[in-house]
C-alpha cells in the first residue's frame, strides 16, 4: 500500500477520526449519565476529562504511529515493544469487539433515530451495517471519497444542531441545567466512573488514523495533524451539544433515555422537527459505521500475514484491499446487533478497550529512540492516562462486574487462540 495514488490527504484521515468519534456516543449516553449524576458541572467534568484522555491518547498514538509506520495500530505497537502474544490480544479484540462493536451500536442507534419514519423494524440498521462495508472492497480512493462526502454531512449537521440549540431559547419547563455546588458530591459516586465510561466510549475513534498509517500520505506530518486536530475539534463539539441538550430537556425526559437528542429538539421545534433531527441523526450515523469499517479489518489484516490460523484473511484484491477482513469484521458486527442490548454493549466493549488503550499507551515509553513525532512532557501525560484508566477500570469491575469480566473473557479465549495458533515464518 506505498504507491502515491493510494495515499489519502491529513484531511482525509482527520475526516475518518471525526466520524468515527462523532457517532452514537454523543447522542446516546447523557440519557445514561443522568441516571448517575445531573449537575451540569458534573457533566462538563466528565466530557472534559474524556476529551483530555482523549487528546493524550491521540498524542501517544502520533508518537507510536510515526515510529513504526505500519499499517495495523497496536497490534504492531504492541507486538513489537511488548510482546507478539499482547500483539495478538489487541488484533482478537478488536476483531471481537474493538471494531465490531461500533459499527453494531451505531446500526442500533439508527434504528432507534429512525423509528419515527420505519416504525419498529431492524431493517434499516441491518441494510447500512450490510452495505456500507461493500464501499470499501473497491480501492483507497473509493473509500476516501464516500468517507470524506459522510464525514461533510456529520458535521454540518452536528454544527447545525448546536447553533440551532444554542440560538433559541429552552422551551423547557424544568431544563435539566445545574450550576449548583452539587457537583462535589457525585465526584466520588461509582455512578461517576461508570458514566466516565460512556464518555469514553463516546470519544473512541481518535487513533482511527494511526491503524492505516501505510495510506497515509507523508505520515510523519501528517498523521500527528489529523490525530490531535480532529480530537480537539471533536471535544469542543460534545461539550457544546451536551449543554445545548441539558438546555433543552428536563432530567426526566433525558434519564436512561437512548434517544436524548431526539426529544430535546423535539422540545424545541415540536414532533416534526424531531422527525427531521432523528432522520438526519441516523444518517450521519452511515460515516460513523463507514469509519470502523475502513479501519478495522486492517489490524486483522496485520494479524492475519503473521499468523497460520488467520492466513486466509491476509489475501488482497488488485488495489490491495483485504477483503476476506472486511467480510469478517462485518459478519461479527451483524452478530452482535441481532444478539445484544446497546447498553451492555457499550459497556463490555468500553471496559475491555479502555484496558487495551492503557496497555499501548504503557507501549510507548518502551521506546528508547523515537523515530517520529514525540509527546510533548513525556512521560508526564502516559503516566496520567495509565493512573487514571485503571482507576476507572477499577471502579467499573466494583460496579459492573458481569460486563467487565465479559470483557476479560475475551481476553481469555483470545489467550487460548494464541496458544493453538502458530507465527508464519
Amino acid at each position: 500500500m506505498n504507491s502515491a495514488s493510494k495515499k489519502i490527504s491529513w484531511k482525509t484521515a482527520a475526516g475518518i477520526v471525526i466520524a468515527n468519534m462523532i457517532g452514537t456516543g454523543v447522542f446516546t449516553s447523557l440519557g445514561f449519565q443522568l441516571e448517575a449524576v445531573q449537575n451540569t458541572w458534573t457533566i462538563v467534568l466528565l466530557w472534559t476529562l474524556g476529551g483530555i484522555m482523549a487528546l493524550i491518547g491521540a498524542l501517544v498514538y502520533a508518537e507510536l504511529g510515526t515510529h513504526f509506520r505500519r499499517t495495523g495500530g497496536d497490534y504492531i505497537f504492541l507486538s513489537e515493544t511488548i510482546h507478539p502474544l499482547v500483539g495478538y490480544l489487541y488484533a482478537w479484540v478488536s476483531l471481537v469487539v474493538g471494531f465490531s462493536a461500533p459499527i453494531a451500536i451505531a446500526a442500533m442507534a439508527m434504528n432507534n433515530y429512525l423509528k419515527p419514519i420505519f416504525g419498529e423494524t431492524l431493517l434499516p440498521g441491518l441494510i447500512f451495517l450490510v452495505l456500507i462495508p461493500t464501499v470499501h472492497i473497491f480501492s483507497v480512493s473509493s473509500s476516501a471519497k464516500f468517507q470524506n462526502g459522510m464525514t461533510l454531512l456529520k458535521i454540518g449537521f452536528v454544527l447545525t444542531l448546536i447553533a440551532l440549540g444554542i440560538g433559541f431559547g429552552s422551551t423547557s419547563e424544568f431544563p435539566a441545567t445545574n450550576f449548583t455546588s452539587t457537583w462535589k458530591d457525585e465526584l466520588f459516586l461509582p455512578g461517576f466512573a461508570v458514566s466516565l465510561i460512556y464518555v469514553f466510549y463516546a470519544y473512541t475513534g481518535w487513533n482511527s488514523a494511526a491503524y492505516i498509517i501505510e495510506e497515509v500520505d507523508q505520515p510523519k506530518k501528517n498523521l500527528p495533524k489529523a490525530l490531535i486536530g480532529a480530537t480537539l475539534l471533536v471535544m469542543v463539539v460534545y461539550l457544546s451539544l451536551q449543554l445545548v441538550l441539558l438546555k433543552h430537556a428536563s432530567v426526566a425526559q433525558l434519564a436512561g433515555q437512548v434517544q436524548v437528542a431526539d426529544i430535546a429538539f423535539g422540545n424545541l421545534f415540536g414532533p416534526n422537527g424531531a422527525i427531521w433531527v432523528s432522520l438526519f441523526i441516523g444518517i450521519q450515523l452511515i460515516a460513523t459505521i463507514s469509519g470502523y469499517a475502513w479501519v478495522g479489518p486492517r489490524v486483522t489484516y496485520a494479524m492475519a500475514k503473521d499468523y497460520h490460523l488467520w492466513k486466509p484473511l491476509a489475501k488482497v484484491n488488485a488495489n490491495e484491499i483485504p477483503v476476506r477482513a472486511i467480510i469478517l469484521n462485518t459478519a461479527i458486527s451483524l452478530i452482535l446487533f441481532v444478539s445484544g442490548s446497546f447498553e451492555q454493549i457499550m459497556l463490555y466493549a468500553g471496559f475491555i478497550l479502555q484496558l487495551m488503550s492503557t496497555v499501548t499507551v504503557y507501549s510507548s515509553l518502551k521506546i528508547k529512540k523515537q523515530e517520529g513525532f514525540k509527546t510533548p512532557f513525556k512521560p508526564i501525560p502516559q503516566l496520567i492516562y495509565i493512573c487514571f484508566s485503571m482507576a476507572l477500570m477499577g471502579y467499573l469491575l466494583v460496579d459492573r462486574p458481569k460486563e467487565s469480566l465479559a470483557g476479560l473473557g475475551i481476553l481469555a479465549l483470545g489467550w487460548a487462540v494464541y496458544a493453538m495458533d502458530k507465527k508464519i515464518g
